[in-house]
C-alpha cells in the first residue's frame, strides 16, 4: 500500500489489485466487521470527532477559550501525534483508505461553511469603513507579511534547489500565515470577553474584516502559483480565468438571485426548488473554481457575498448551519490534526524554527497595529491589547496552512510548526487581554463617586433627604418580539403626563444569545451600522424593537435608546446589571420566562432558561426590578391609551417601591389607579417583636400617610382582614383590572400565611405567585416590583457594560 500523503493514498503508488472499500456491510452475523466498510466506519470517525471535541470544549471552556482551539486539539489528539501512534487504533479507526471519504466530508464541511460566511458580508459596509479601521488593519497585515516573507527563508523549502517552483508560492504562503487575523474566532473571544460591542471590540472587528479579505485575495494568488505546472504561462492563465470568473458572477448571479427572492416573499416558507437551486449554485461554483485551479471554496465564498441579504438568505442559513457547524466544520480541523504530526519537529533547528515562527507573528501583528493605533489617538494600553486581539488565529489560518499542504507547498514538519503557532497565539490572547484591559475599571470613571453612594439610581422612592433624580432611566429587557407591546404599554403608562417636570428615558435591551454560529456572533453588527462589513440575519426582529419602540418616542415624547448585549444566557445577566449601572438607570424591568396563551388561558415556557436569568438578576440588579407577567397586556391596540391599575399594598419595602411605581404611572391622563392597603386585625407575637427592632409597620403608616396627602386623585381602599381566605378573595376583586402592581417581598401577617402555600415562582414572591398560579382564576398581567435595599450584592467592577446604542 502506497505511503500516506493528504489524507490520501497516491493513485500512481496505489496497487491495481487493491480493491475499494465497499459503503455497507452485510452485518457482524454474517461474519463482517463494520469497520471494513465505508459508510458505518465513518458514522464512528464523526462521532468521535464530535465527542472529543465537545469535551475538550468543555474543558477549556473555564479559560474562556474559543471551541475552535478544542477542535484543533482534539485533531492532534486523535491524529499521528498522540491516538496515531497507536497502530490497531489507526488500523481500525482512521485506516488509510478511510481518509478520502473523511476529507471529502470535511470539505464539503468547509465549502457550505465559507457560502455561510459570504452570506454575512455585506459590501456595502465594507466601502463604508472608517480610515482608522482600514489604516490599522493595513499596517497589522504589512509588517507580518513582510516577516514572514524573512522568517520563509529559515525553512528548507526557501532555499531547495529541487523544486525550484516551490519557492514563491512557499514565501506567500509564510506571509499570509503569518499576517492573517480569524475574523470568526476574533468575533467569539470579543464576545466572550464582553468586549464585541465596545469601541475597542469594533475597531478590531473592522479591521479584521478588512485583513481577512486582504488574505483572500493573496490566498488567491499564492494557490494560482502553486501546483505542478508544466509551463510558466499556467500560473497567469489561472489568475486570470479567477478574475474572469469573479467578474461574471458579479454580472450574473445577482440578477438571477433577486428574481428567485422576488419570487419568495418575506413572511412565507421557501420552496424546496429554489433552497435546492441555492444550493447547487454553490456547489457549482465550487466545480468551477476547482476546474480553474484555485479552490473549492474560493467559487462558495464568491456566491454567498453575492447572495442578496434577507429572508430568502435567513432560510438558507437555517436549514444548514446547524448541520454544517455542528458536524461537518469539526471534521475539517480534525483533518487538520491528522496531518499534524508533532514527532516530526526534531532538533534544535526545528524547535528554533517554531520559536521563530511564534516570536515573528506576535511581534509583527502587535508592533504593527500597535504603532499606527497610537497615530490613530488610540490609547497606549488599548492599542496593546488591539495588536493582542488581531494575533488571533483561526479557521483561515488552517485553511491557508491545508491548501498549502495539499499543494506540497508545506512540508510535514513545516505544517506541524504553523499548526502549533497558530494554537499558541489563540489560546494565549484571552489571558493576555484579561490581563491588560479591564472595562470595568473604565466604567467606573465616567462619573465621580462609586455607584453605591449614588441612592437615586437604586430605587424611585424618595428617602427623607429628598434625593430625586432629574431624569427617570428605566432599561427594559426584551426576549423576543413578543414581549414589544406590554412593554411599551409599560413605558407608555410610566411616562406620565406632558405636565412632568421629571424627564423620562427608555433604553431597551434586547437580549441576544451568543452561540457558536458566526451570525450570532456577529448579529450586534447590524444595530450598530458604523461600517462593519458584516449583516445581522436576526435583523428582523430587532428592527421590530427598534422601530415599535421609536415610534413610541416620537408621539409620547419620550427618549427612546436602543441597547443590544450578546453574551451566553449563564451571564448575560451581567450585561444587565452592568448595563444599569452604566447608564444610572432607576428601574430594570424583565419579562416572565413563560408566555401567556390567550385561547387556552395557560402559560406556555418557552426558554426556561430565562428563569434563571431573572433569579440572577435579582440577586444582583444595582437598581430596583420588575418582572412583567403578561396575560395579552399589549393586545388591546386602540388609538386612546387606557390602562386601569391597581396597587397591593401589604407593607415592606417592595409594596412602597410598587405604590410610588403606580403613582408614577397615575400621572398620565390614560392611567386609572386604585391602591389596595391589606392589613389584619391582630398581630402575631413574631409580628410584634419584628415591628420593635425593625419599626416596619410605622414606616409602613407614616409612608402612607404621605401618600395619601400627596395623591389626591387616587383612590384608596383598606380592607382588613382575618383569614388568608379573605386574602385571596380580596386579590380576585382586584385583579378585574389591566395591570396589578404588587411587592416581591410583601410584609405582614396574611403575607406570611400565604408563604405556607406552593410556591412554583419564587422569583415572583408569595402575593405573585398566588396570583399567577391556578388559585386565582384571572387573565390580569402581573408587575412584581423588587427595591432596591443595598443589601444586595452588586455585580458592578467585576465586569464590562457590552452593549450597542443607538441615538
Amino acid at each position: 500500500m502506497g505511503t500516506l500523503v493528504n489524507g490520501t493514498i497516491p493513485a500512481m503508488k496505489c496497487p491495481k489489485n487493491v480493491a475499494m472499500m465497499k459503503a455497507t456491510s452485510n452485518g457482524v452475523f454474517d461474519g463482517e466487521s463494520p469497520l471494513d466498510f465505508a459508510f458505518p466506519l465513518v458514522i464512528l470517525q464523526i462521532c468521535l470527532v464530535v465527542a472529543v471535541t465537545r469535551s475538550l470544549a468543555f474543558l477549556l471552556r473555564p479559560m474562556r477559550q474559543p471551541r475552535v482551539v478544542a477542535e484543533i486539539i482534539g485533531g492532534i489528539l486523535l491524529g499521528p501525534s498522540a491516538l496515531g501512534r497507536i497502530t490497531s487504533y489507526k488500523n481500525s479507526i482512521f485506516p488509510a483508505r478511510s481518509l478520502t471519504v473523511l476529507d471529502t466530508l470535511a470539505n464539503l464541511g468547509l465549502l457550505l461553511f465559507l457560502f455561510l460566511v459570504g452570506l454575512e458580508i455585506d459590501l456595502t459596509s465594507l466601502r463604508r469603513t472608517g480610515k482608522k479601521a482600514i489604516s490599522i488593519a493595513a499596517a497589522g497585515m504589512l509588517l507580518p507579511f513582510g516577516m514572514g516573507i524573512v522568517t520563509s527563508f529559515a525553512f528548507p523549502e526557501a532555499s531547495s534547489s529541487g523544486d525550484n517552483s516551490k519557492v514563491l508560492p512557499f514565501i506567500i504562503f509564510m506571509g499570509v500565515a503569518l499576517s492573517i487575523t480569524a475574523f470568526g474566532v476574533l468575533a467569539r473571544i470579543l464576545a466572550e470577553l464582553k468586549l464585541l460591542t465596545t469601541d475597542l471590540g469594533r475597531i478590531s472587528m473592522s479591521a479584521a474584516a478588512i485583513n481577512d479579505v486582504a488574505a483572500w485575495v493573496l490566498l488567491a494568488l499564492a494557490v494560482s502559483l502553486s501546483g505542478d505546472r508544466n509551463s510558466p504561462l499556467v500560473p497567469l492563465w489561472v489568475l486570470l480565468s479567477g478574475i474572469a470568473f469573479v467578474i461574471a458572477c458579479f454580472l450574473i448571479v445577482p440578477r438571477i438571485f433577486k428574481f428567485i427572492a422576488r419570487r419568495c416573499p418575506e413572511g412565507e416558507p421557501i420552496g424546496e426548488m429554489y433552497v435546492c437551486v441555492a444550493l447547487c449554485s454553490v456547489l457549482i461554483a465550487g466545480f468551477a473554481t476547482d476546474a480553474i485551479g484555485i479552490h473549492a471554496i474560493f467559487g462558495a465564498f464568491v456566491m454567498g457575498v453575492l447572495f442578496p441579504k434577507g429572508h430568502f438568505a435567513d432560510a438558507i442559513v437555517e436549514k444548514i448551519e446547524d448541520l454544517v457547524m455542528g458536524l461537518l466544520l469539526p471534521l475539517y480541523f480534525v483533518m487538520s490534526g491528522l496531518k499534524t504530526d508533532i514527532t516530526t519537529i526534531q532538533g534544535v533547528k526545528s524547535w528554533g524554527r517554531l520559536a521563530l515562527v511564534i516570536v515573528t507573528a506576535c511581534f509583527g501583528k502587535i508592533v504593527g497595529t500597535v504603532s499606527v493605533a497610537l497615530l490613530c489617538k488610540v490609547g497606549f494600553r488599548e492599542s496593546v491589547v488591539l495588536g493582542v486581539l488581531m494575533n488571533t488565529k483561526g479557521l483561515v489560518e488552517l485553511i491557508v496552512l491545508n491548501i498549502g499542504k495539499d499543494r506540497k507547498v508545506l512540508s510535514d514538519q513545516t505544517f506541524a510548526i504553523m499548526v502549533l503557532m497558530a494554537i499558541f497565539t489563540t489560546f494565549i490572547t484571552t489571558p493576555i487581554v484579561l490581563g491588560l484591559y479591564k472595562p470595568s475599571e473604565t466604567t467606573q470613571t465616567h462619573s465621580s463617586g462609586s455607584y453605591k453612594n449614588r441612592k437615586y439610581r437604586r430605587k424611585i422612592e424618595n428617602d427623607e433627604e429628598g434625593e430625586k433624580t432629574q431624569q427617570l432611566k428605566v432599561l427594559v429587557c426584551l426576549q423576543s418580539s413578543k414581549d414589544i407591546d406590554p412593554m411599551m404599554k409599560i413605558i407608555e403608562a410610566t411616562r406620565g403626563s406632558n405636565e412632568t417636570k421629571e424627564r423620562f428615558c427608555v433604553y431597551v435591551m434586547h437580549l441576544t444569545q451568543l452561540s457558536e454560529r458566526p451570525s450570532s456572533i456577529r448579529m450586534v453588527q447590524k444595530a450598530r451600522r458604523n461600517g462593519v462589513p458584516f449583516w445581522n440575519k436576526k435583523r428582523d426582529n430587532s428592527s421590530a424593537v427598534t422601530v415599535a419602540f421609536e415610534a413610541s418616542s416620537k408621539l409620547s415624547s419620550v427618549s427612546v435608546r436602543s441597547v443590544t448585549a450578546i453574551s451566553p444566557l449563564s451571564t448575560i445577566h451581567e450585561d444587565i446589571c452592568s448595563s444599569a449601572d452604566s447608564k444610572r438607570a432607576t428601574f430594570v424591568i424583565l419579562p416572565f420566562h413563560k408566555q401567556w396563551r390567550s385561547l387556552e388561558k395557560e402559560f406556555e415556557t418557552v426558554r426556561s432558561e430565562y428563569q434563571g436569568i431573572n433569579k440572577r438578576v435579582l440577586e444582583n440588579s444595582p437598581c430596583s426590578v420588575g418582572i412583567l407577567v403578561d396575560r395579552g397586556l399589549g393586545d388591546n391596540n386602540s388609538s386612546n391609551f387606557s390602562l386601569s391599575v391597581n396597587v397591593l399594598f401589604f407593607g415592606g419595602c417592595d409594596d412602597r417601591e410598587a405604590l410610588v411605581y403606580g403613582l408614577r404611572m397615575a400621572e398620565h391622563p390614560g392611567v386609572n389607579l386604585t391602591v389596595v392597603v391589606i392589613s389584619g386585625l391582630e398581630r402575631s407575637r413574631f409580628d410584634i417583636l419584628e415591628a420593635q427592632e425593625t419599626s416596619i409597620y410605622s414606616v409602613d403608616e407614616q409612608f402612607l400617610a404621605a401618600i395619601k396627602k400627596r395623591a389626591n386623585a387616587t383612590r384608596f381602599e383598606e380592607r382588613t382582614v382575618e383569614s388568608t381566605e379573605e386574602v385571596v378573595e380580596i386579590i380576585r376583586k382586584f385583579c378585574e383590572c389591566d395591570l396589578l402592581l404588587v411587592g416581591r417581598s410583601s410584609k405582614g401577617t396574611m403575607v406570611s400565611r400565604l408563604t405556607v402555600m406552593k410556591i412554583e415562582c419564587p422569583k415572583l414572591g408569595s402575593v405573585g405567585n398566588l396570583i399567577v398560579s391556578n388559585e386565582i382564576s384571572t387573565s390580569v398581567s402581573v408587575l412584581v416590583v423588587q427595591q432596591y435595599t443595598g443589601k444586595i450584592p452588586s455585580v458592578v467592577g467585576s465586569v464590562t457594560v457590552p452593549v450597542v446604542e443607538t441615538p
